[in-house]
């Protein structure tokens, strides 16, 4: 693959807290190469902020390997970036060519209020887990992988709602501001599975329950947020998600 350099110029959403008004500031940063990763490419910018005695642009990331889901930012007007089924810190510069302008937010929500410029405060999502999102196990000895037989259909399934990392691109994406694509991913992965029977209908109460408190905006099936979804998690599992909740409520003894 060819390598090159690039000169790029960058409007960045800085805001210093939740409470204080935002905006854009601009910054050209050059010699870029194609090679980089997204986060490097701010790292670059902000070691240069810190020589100039400026401060630099406060943005989340911890793995840098697409599997935590923290390197939360939308960028030119889409969450995580033009590479489809790629977290930000796996996206490239070589998404982009010499000269252009890149316009870099943080996710927009209610529910994820701005912590500082580029990051949020994603506990919202925290909690929705808290409330629902676990199983019964008895303690001692581990079961054998194979004591309890799964259909493999149902186990990939499963497997892939698994794949969720709670980034909350969907949410970001959403018109709505839903968080519908991560709690169906949540309940479809251990509503599949034979060990997430014992709460399966006080889970999905729970966790909607939860999802409306947090102040999420509901789903009118625009899609968007499969788009975006850097595991690209499946709608059909909020298909899922809306028949177990219906099951539970017309079952679970209120």
């Amino acid at each position: 693959m060819e390598h090159y350099t690039m000169n790029l110029k960058l409007k960045v959403w800085r805001q210093k807290n939740a409470k204080s008004s935002g905006g854009f500031e601009s910054y050209d940063v050059s010699n870029i190469s194609s090679e980089m990763s997204f986060l490097e490419m701010f790292d670059v910018l902000n070691e240069r902020l810190i020589r100039e005695g400026k401060e630099p642009i406060a943005f989340d990331h911890d793995c840098r390997e697409g599997i935590c889901g923290m390197c939360s930012m939308y960028i030119n007007g889409k969450a995580h970036g033009p590479w489809q089924g790629t977290t930000t810190c796996q996206l490239h510069m070589r998404a982009f060519k010499d000269g252009d302008t890149i316009v870099v937010e943080p996710w927009r929500a209610n529910a994820f209020p701005v912590i500082k410029d580029l990051m949020v405060d994603r506990t919202a999502f925290d909690r929705i887990i808290q409330a629902g999102g676990y199983i019964s196990v008895n303690t001692g000895n581990a079961v054998d992988a194979n004591a309890i037989p799964i259909e493999k259909d149902k186990a990939d399934s499963s497997f892939a709602a698994a794949a969720c990392i709670g980034c909350g691109a969907c949410v970001a994406a959403c018109k709505n501001s839903s968080a519908m694509l991560f709690v169906s991913a949540k309940v479809s992965h251990l509503a599949l599975l034979p060990q997430g029977a014992p709460e399966r209908k006080t889970r999905v109460l729970d966790m909607i329950a939860q999802m409306d408190k947090e102040g999420f905006g509901s789903c009118t099936n625009t899609g968007a947020c499969e788009a975006v979804c850097p595991k690209e998690i499946s709608l059909t599992n909020i298909a899922r998600l809306n028949g177990e909740y219906l099951t539970a409520g017309l079952t679970v003894d209120k």
